[in-house]
């Protein structure tokens, strides 16, 4: 049986320990430098995805939060209200699904798009594709998924991603609760 000594086992263990150090150090600095510019990105791209989902829209307001969901006005050239953008997220399955929906003030779903998805390649990440997206726009009230033939206020599943399909309403459908509390209505 072989002895255990500090040079056999001492030293090894604290260069193991100074490199590991070393690395977490180098991380911790990476992530300081980096941090700002992703949340800048970040930031730039909600900015891009608002005038996406409501286009008539010249400016929006700081953000303010409902329900657990974060929502702007949309404000016309004169600073009118015109509508709200919410950002909201639901389940799918793959994880968490973002989605940022426009409703002007009579509202009708002025458009949708989705910040963030992490579902199956070629099936749920379709939901990404404009005609998935256009089936909410122009159209008022709770939607339902269905497989066939959607109609109103009805969204045609995505085929073999009716969990994504679902999930991607589903924060859709919290936008349209969001708006009817802050209007107080269920329009």
């Amino acid at each position: 049986m072989k002895k255990f000594t500090f040079k056999s086992v001492g030293i090894p263990t604290i260069v193991l320990f100074l490199i590991a150090a070393i690395c977490t150090a180098i991380l911790a600095v990476t992530n300081n430098v980096t941090a700002p510019k992703i949340a800048d990105n970040n930031a730039k791209a909600e900015i891009e995805a608002r005038k996406r989902v409501f286009t008539q829209a010249a400016d929006f307001s700081d953000v303010k939060e409902i329900n657990g969901s974060t929502y702007v006005e949309a404000l016309d050239e004169k600073g009118n209200l015109i509508g709200y953008v919410f950002t909201t997220s639901s389940k799918g399955y793959g994880g968490e699904i973002k989605v940022m929906t426009g409703i002007d003030k009579d509202g009708k779903v002025t458009g949708m798009d989705i910040l963030s998805i992490a579902e199956t390649a070629g099936l749920g990440m379709n939901a990404k594709k404009d005609e998935f997206k256009n089936q909410y726009k122009d159209n008022t009230g709770i939607f339902t998924v269905v497989k066939n033939g959607a109609g109103e206020n009805e969204i045609q599943a995505l085929t073999g991603a009716t969990i994504t399909s679902q999930a991607v309403t589903d924060a859709v459908n919290i936008a349209v609760d969001c708006f009817n509390t802050l209007t107080g209505g269920d329009k």
